[in-house]
């Protein structure tokens, strides 16, 4: 891969990921209860390479040392896994791919739609797609309050997304019944919301522990509210 000004052009692409980082992100996976194949890994580091090159010139995310990248990047996206729910995910302000990538490259048997406004960053994405060769991803440009996707979406996942942001995703009813909201951040209190209306939404508090990184770190796991359509056909 090569930089040319502000664009970054791909050439042959080969895996040559430092043993260090294959060796943490080993012992990563093993912490989580998570058991990725061989050509997993491999995926995993080369999307890790992937997102070194281009943070140079698209300035992707503020981690700049590799090492640092396999926790805060890979493993805290991969500590969601268990709880992705069916075989669709939406993830809401997805950046440099994150969590959908790393989930997407865990879970081939799901279809993964990524969805960013940034321009830059949903280049990345697209590139990334292209070279790990994850046909079951689709890379969106959008604004969430302007999104109408065709489908509705089992599992809706956001790293970066703010609860208030998200109603404009629940009152677009992209969620599927039953599905999941799976909403990370750091601090407990950053995901409390004093709103009566996501009481009906049965919110469940994880916490998260990230092998490597001494950080706090909280999913809150929300259901799909039911939709007018879906209670007039429960009634039917």
């Amino acid at each position: 891969m090569r930089f040319d000004g502000d664009s970054v052009t791909s050439t042959q692409y080969s895996i040559t990921a430092p043993t260090p980082l294959a060796e943490r992100l080993t012992q990563g996976c093993a912490a989580l209860g998570l058991t990725p194949t061989a050509a997993q890994q491999a995926q995993l580091l080369a999307f890790l390479d992937l997102l070194v090159r281009w943070n140079h010139a698209y300035n992707l995310t503020a981690v700049r040392d590799p090492l640092e990248m396999i926790a805060k990047h890979l493993l805290d996206s991969l500590a969601i896994a268990p709880y992705l729910f069916g075989d669709t995910v939406l993830d809401l302000g997805t950046g440099a791919g994150l969590p959908g990538l790393p989930l997407a490259i865990l879970a081939p048997e799901r279809r993964f739609w990524l969805l960013d406004s940034n321009n830059k960053k949903v280049r990345f994405v697209r590139q990334a797609v292209l070279e790990l060769g994850l046909q079951q991803v689709e890379p969106v440009q959008a604004r969430i309050e302007a999104y109408r996707p065709e489908q509705k979406f089992s599992t809706i996942v956001s790293r970066a997304v703010a609860p208030e942001a998200l109603v404009p995703v629940l009152s677009a009813n992209v969620c599927a019944q039953p599905g999941r909201l799976l909403l990370m951040k750091g601090r407990a209190e950053a995901v409390i919301t004093t709103d009566p209306a996501w009481a009906a939404l049965e919110p469940r508090l994880h916490q998260l522990q990230i092998p490597f990184l001494d950080a706090p770190r909280h999913l809150l796991e929300l259901h799909c509210p039911t939709s007018d359509a879906d209670e007039s056909a429960s009634r039917r």
